[in-house]
């Protein structure tokens, strides 16, 4: 299957991982089998790639900033990843506002629905652990953020996936730090870091031949979790509000990819397929990221100076599906439980409490729905009909969530090519194989 081109392969095991999971479902102890014999294979694929996730990150961002020479292209480039993240997030949670606006999801929603929902989930303990991890992120201060980003054992922060912002943070500081020394006494750890990140990317190449037969494994198992279909259907209108926003969001990356780093939109989602393929699959930006990276590199033409800082930042701090996600979510919510609240006023503090917590809950687990919960409290929504509030939506977050992190993804490489085009480092691309150099030449 080599001929195949590695997205159209991908997809063949999402549409066989589908069938699958479905035929599982129709067949006693078909459950169990995929739970026994099919997820491992999905689990030790993400593994592999949260594996190598911070040896990449540490790697190439070294040796994107010592390639740099100049300290000021580095505050160049920094300053307009952060203008440009916060403003596509923006635009994000406005879209997400103007579409349930317009097409009030929550009037759908029956009576008895409510009942069924609060029933089947409002005491669910994954709904109360979102609820206190969201009062946890609002007892801190406001600069609490910041005082998270700085590390106080640069080992510690490179053993947990969670901590990425401290990763992030101190090997900038150390890239920084070895172009403000002589650069003979530099290049020894640039040449080890160089080389690190060759290995790295190769390792990439490796994990990425697993990856038709883990998103068969990952999506055969996301069908046989899921418990109720008829609560499903009864919340397909807030689905399609929620999935018409992101395609609008996808519409506005397209727009940027065409009108101002003058490629084709379609060779665009071409290069970047299975990055998107594989976030969908996993629901995880922090594990697609080893692949977003090479993507975006090799595939698409990103120089390393750009793509090696631009990426990790976004897959830490960039949440624009989860923040148009808040948006659709909360006001979704209100329409049903507490039509008093919408009002402009809430809908303003919507868009800049989404914003902030898209930065500030981004290395938090379930970070979408502590998210929600925090831009609820935010607008004053009763405190008590909160459980009731989350479980209208939870039935339905996994799938959302599968979608809402390809966007993310995807914002991700459209910024690193804008901000690669506006520093002349947007090339052409250079594919590489993992058997290139198999066997080894003598």
């Amino acid at each position: 299957m080599k001929h195949i081109a590695l997205h159209w392969r991908i997809l063949i095991g999402m549409f066989l991982g589908i069938v699958f999971g479905f035929l599982m479902l129709q067949i006693t102890g078909g459950k169990s089998f995929v739970q026994h014999w099919v997820e491992p294979i999905g689990t030790i694929f993400v593994k592999m790639l949260k594996l190598i996730a911070v040896p990449l990150i540490v790697a190439s961002l070294i040796k994107g900033i010592s390639d740099l020479k100049d300290i000021s292209k580095f505050k160049s480039m920094g300053l307009k990843t952060i203008v440009l993240y916060v403003t596509t997030t923006i635009i994000a949670i406005t879209i997400g506002l103007i579409i349930v606006n317009i097409s009030k999801p929550g009037e759908g929603i029956s009576e008895q629905t409510i009942v069924e929902l609060k029933q089947t989930y409002a005491s669910s303990s994954k709904i109360q652990e979102r609820i206190s991890e969201a009062n946890k992120q609002q007892e801190n201060g406001p600069l609490q953020f910041v005082v998270d980003m700085v590390p106080d054992n640069a080992f510690k922060a490179m053993s947990n996936n969670k901590l990425m912002l401290q990763v992030i943070f101190f090997t900038i500081f150390l890239g920084l730090s070895m172009l403000l020394i002589p650069e003979k006494e530099a290049k020894p750890l640039k040449n080890f870091f160089d080389s690190l990140n060759s290995v790295v990317l190769k390792m990439v190449d490796l994990i990425m031949l697993l990856a038709p037969l883990a998103v068969l494994s990952l999506l055969a198992t996301v069908i046989v979790s899921t418990n109720d279909a008829d609560v499903l259907f009864a919340l397909l209108r807030y689905v399609g509000v929620v999935v018409s926003g992101l395609l609008l969001m996808i519409a506005f990356y397209l727009l940027v990819v065409s009108i101002y780093t003058k490629k084709s939109p379609i060779w665009f989602l071409k290069q970047i397929a299975p990055a998107q393929l594989l976030a969908f699959s996993t629901s995880s930006s922090a594990a697609t990221l080893p692949v977003t990276m090479e993507r975006v590199e090799e595939h698409i033409g990103v120089d390393k100076e750009v793509a090696s800082f631009v990426l990790p930042v976004g897959a830490t701090i960039n949440m624009d599906g989860t923040s148009l996600y808040q948006a659709v979510a909360s006001v979704f919510i209100m329409q049903v439980l507490w039509p008093e609240g919408l009002v402009f006023s809430n809908q303003l503090i919507i868009v800049l409490t989404a914003l902030m917590a898209s930065i500030g809950s981004a290395a938090v687990p379930g970070a979408g729905m502590v998210m929600l919960v925090i831009v609820l409290d935010s607008i004053g929504f009763p405190k008590e009909l909160l459980p009731i509030g989350l479980a209208l939506i939870f039935a339905v977050d996994r799938p959302l969530d599968m979608l809402r992190t390809t966007i993310n993804v995807t914002g991700d490489a459209c910024v690193s090519m804008a901000i690669a085009k506006s520093e002349g480092k947007l090339g052409e691309p250079n594919v590489k194989n993992w058997d290139d150099n198999y066997p080894p030449k003598k």
